[in-house]
């Protein structure tokens, strides 16, 4: 979810290409695929979010192919392909109770699996599932109102607020249910799930999965209780111990690497969360955070990428936020601020503009944004639109040592 949207920044005419190429094989095989790999489809990881890919792409004006028959491949596969991770085919007993119930049903511990669709190691997953789920069924909602669906966008944007089944209010995380609608307790959510916390998450714990999906965030604010509640989950995010040592942690959660409390910079699911400051009106920490994420793990030595490069998602993760944004939510032709690693930046366009972004006192000092302009104009806030970059022009950020704490007020 950072390398498509780079993609389509930077090889538009790419991204076209590929897109035509997931439509040819979902005309093959009969599903969209979500993992396209040189033998076929892996259904990799959870979700399809193939449905993000496109919807982001359409919406920041790329519309060299069929809408209309990605649209109706995506369907199929969303409504009648199972979603259990890493496996392929139809729909199982597990999908029948999502469709039914709004939520994947999780095992207790020591429970055995029944249902013989399951992968022996990739497990149920059905917190991780049930949230990319709703992101998809958003995505979906999106592309149905594009198409003029109306009985569509109403069925999916119902479905993509099924991650409130999960919500615990007590806890304020994403907490497994099992089949009979109860909370599986008691419940830790740093380790609880076995191995990388495939019972429930996936590869990274319930810390991670806490700040998803991606089209919710006013939601989860409101769910949380407020903003000063969302920023203080944010701040424990990042100073919250492992709890164990690090050979016990790195035991059962190998891929979640690159670790600033509980924040895991290494694998993907977390890239989005230091920009989340900027929703609750603190854009100054979102500044603070990147730069220190940048310095700490994306280093030209043997420190190299905090972990699994994945086909190049932490890559397009330090391109964005070395630039000064990033896009929070694939789907919505917008980005988040940051703060700028370059003094200045020239992103040169397939329309033939350029867009500068030029960094003014930056140093390993002056992190923080004091004030911006965009082509001489005052640029309020921290959303920056795909449309203001394609216009081309100069976005200018004045750098200071001192954060601008009320900036987001």
């Amino acid at each position: 979810l950072a390398l498509h949207p780079l993609q389509v920044l930077l090889n538009p005419d790419r991204q076209d290409e590929k897109i035509n190429s997931y439509i040819r094989m979902a005309r093959q095989s009969g599903w969209m695929p979500t993992f396209p790999a040189i033998n076929g489809d892996m259904h990799a990881m959870n979700g399809n979010h193939s449905a993000a890919m496109i919807l982001d792409s359409w919406n920041k004006g790329i519309r060299g192919f069929d809408l209309e028959e990605a649209y109706r491949h995506l369907k199929k596969t969303i409504l009648y392909e199972t979603k259990l991770p890493w496996v392929k085919g139809d729909a199982t007993v597990l999908d029948e109770f999502y469709d039914k119930n709004g939520y994947f049903p999780g095992l207790r511990k020591g429970e055995t699996e029944t249902v013989p669709q399951v992968h022996s190691f990739e497990k149920r997953q059905s917190v991780a599932v049930t949230l990319a789920s709703c992101y998809d069924d958003w995505c979906m909602s999106q592309i149905a109102k594009i198409l003029g669906k109306n009985e569509d966008y109403e069925f999916f944007i119902k479905r993509s607020l099924n991650y409130r089944n999960l919500f615990n209010t007590e806890t304020g995380f994403y907490h497994p249910k099992d089949s009979e609608g109860k909370w599986i307790e008691p419940f830790d959510y740093r380790f609880d799930g076995g191995m990388g916390a495939r019972d429930y998450y996936d590869e990274n714990n319930g810390w991670t999965y806490i700040w998803q999906p991606y089209h919710a965030f006013d939601d989860l604010i409101s769910m949380m209780g407020g903003k000063e509640n969302f920023d203080r989950k944010l701040d424990q995010l990042f100073t919250e111990g492992l709890g164990r040592s690090k050979w016990q942690y790195y035991s059962t959660m190998p891929d979640a690497t690159g670790n600033v409390g509980q924040f895991v910079m290494g694998n993907e699911p977390s890239m989005h969360i230091p920009y989340l400051y900027n929703l609750a009106g603190k854009p100054w920490k979102t500044q603070k955070r990147v730069r220190m994420l940048l310095n700490t793990w994306f280093r030209n030595d043997l420190m190299g990428i905090p972990g699994d490069e994945d086909g190049g998602g932490l890559s397009a993760f330090y391109v964005f936020s070395a630039m000064g944004f990033y896009p929070v939510t694939p789907g919505i032709p917008e980005y988040q601020t940051g703060s700028p690693l370059f003094n200045q930046i020239r992103i040169h366009l397939s329309n033939g503009r350029t867009f500068t972004i030029r960094a003014e006192k930056n140093s390993e000092f002056n992190k923080y944004v004091r004030s911006a302009t965009l082509n001489g104009k005052p640029f309020e806030g921290t959303k920056l639109t795909h449309s203001e970059i394609l216009d081309g022009g100069t976005l200018v950020f004045r750098m200071d040592s001192r954060p601008l704490v009320n900036a987001g007020d």
